[in-house]
């Protein structure tokens, strides 16, 4: 008798019995029924012998794939260079953020620029995406519309259009009709990308998925169908905040950790051209707990600005409280200022933002968010003409950081005509900018706010 397996919701492992706890990552209630599990050969395979697969060596020369550009460059550029032909795309993000209403308008222009695209929908009615389509003034847009969410349809469907994209709005609500579980259970949603997946390879057709995501903002089921696809592209931002921001993750045929800048309107997603001077926009007089950033997200240079606050704690624990940037590493921050420069926080709470709901993972926002607390905690504001980059070590020395010309070309490009980082070879010589090159964070910040 075959024995049944339980797979993860969280990490997709998998476990032979039941348990309330998953053994891998410690979640509760996470494992779900997989089906019947196949044992020896014979069940997999059926003991028939296969084909011959083609064997090539490092150095057999492949031509670049194939690409269409959609005409949205920060879609475009986010894709590494446009869509690749027979690729699998997974498109993820919080509901209601903009990533139907940002598919609806790629798969407009996709369609203008002479391809067949085909949007399947199995969460809203036509209706409902022609209302959409109107308000976005894209009605006139030669694309396809269907209502489904039976896979084995949409693929027989497929197979006689024969488009050259498919857009599937969600790959939870797809179900396979061979498999005895929910839509949106482990097994569907993995089978279904699995098809897809297979599909886009097989007939040469780009397929873009769009996944829900959990509360911890990863794509909702088995981690697996990340792993099968080519892209993954995450859709960020705040439902009551204007700006968004397409981060890819995962990239097979380009850079990952590139980003898009949209601004949502009234009448859809509008690039944005330069978001270093979006996120910089409200910046006026100086202020306190204030410091500008030159950062690298992809291969683009962006500058942010990190704000601080410190302020006495009325409670015994004192509050660190971070948003858009690492909180694990703030507290490494404190901990040098503490204990290598003679800045104590204790008795203080500590509040860290990005402006513009930026979210930054480089360690060479380090000397910045140094400068914005002790700006901060001194009430000394940082002149506005000066951005600042640097990874600090725990010995409170400043490490070099990698495509720092391309940082201090996109400030000078600003306006901004100061520069504060490690000392470096690489930084080179940006006429009109005045670079204050530091070794430690002691020195750093002695130069910055004098004895504290």
């Amino acid at each position: 008798m075959a024995k049944s397996l339980y797979s993860c919701t969280k990490c997709s492992a998998a476990h032979s019995k039941w348990s309330g706890q998953c053994d891998s990552c410690g979640s509760w209630n996470t494992l779900s029924d997989e089906g019947p599990l196949a044992t020896g050969p014979s069940k997999t395979l059926g003991g028939k012998r296969g084909s011959l697969i083609t064997l090539t060596d490092l150095s057999t020369e492949e031509y670049p794939p194939a690409r269409t550009k959609s005409g949205v460059a920060e879609l475009d550029q986010v894709l590494g260079g446009g869509l690749v032909d027979a690729s699998a795309v997974l498109v993820g993000g919080d509901p209601g953020i903009g990533k139907s209403t940002l598919l609806l308008q790629a798969a407009a222009r996709f369609a203008r620029n002479g391809l067949k695209v085909i949007y399947i929908s199995g969460e809203e009615a036509t209706a409902q995406i022609r209302m959409r389509a109107q308000r976005l003034n894209l009605t006139d847009s030669p694309v396809i519309l269907a209502a489904e969410t039976n896979l084995r349809n949409i693929l027989t469907t497929l197979d006689h259009e024969k488009p050259n994209l498919v857009i599937i709005d969600s790959i939870q609500t797809m179900w396979v009709d061979h498999i005895e579980s929910a839509p949106g259970s482990v097994s569907q949603v993995r089978s279904s990308a699995h098809e897809l997946t297979s599909y886009a390879k097989r007939r040469g057709v780009s397929v873009i998925m769009v996944g829900h995501v959990t509360k911890d903002g990863q794509i909702a089921g088995p981690r697996i169908v990340e792993h099968m696809v080519d892209t993954v592209l995450y859709f960020e931002g705040e439902r009551n905040h204007q700006f968004r921001l397409l981060r890819a993750v995962k990239n097979r045929f380009g850079p990952s950790d590139e980003i898009g800048v949209f601004e949502m309107t009234g009448k859809g997603l509008v690039e944005v051209k330069n978001p270093s001077a979006l996120f910089l926009a409200e910046r006026r007089e100086p202020t306190p707990g204030a410091a500008v950033f030159a950062g690298i997200e992809g291969t683009r240079p962006v500058l942010c600005e990190f704000q601080a606050l410190v302020a006495p704690s009325p409670h015994g624990q004192p509050r660190r409280s971070v948003v858009g940037w690492d909180g694990q590493r703030l507290a490494m921050i404190l901990a040098v200022l503490e204990s290598r420069c003679g800045i104590p926080f204790s008795g203080l709470d500590v509040y860290l933002n990005v402006a513009g709901g930026m979210r930054v993972t480089e360690p060479a926002a380090d000397l910045a968010v140094a400068a914005a607390l002790v700006s901060a905690r001194e009430n000394k504001p940082l002149a506005t003409d000066t951005v600042i980059f640097g990874e600090i070590s725990l010995s409170a020395s400043l490490r070099p950081v990698s495509q720092s010309e391309s940082r201090l070309k996109e400030a000078q490009k600003l306006g901004f005509c100061r520069a504060i980082t490690p000392i470096s070879k690489k930084n080179g010589e940006i006429t009109g900018m005045k670079m204050l090159e530091m070794v430690n964070l002691v020195d750093f910040i002695q130069e910055l706010f004098g004895s504290s």
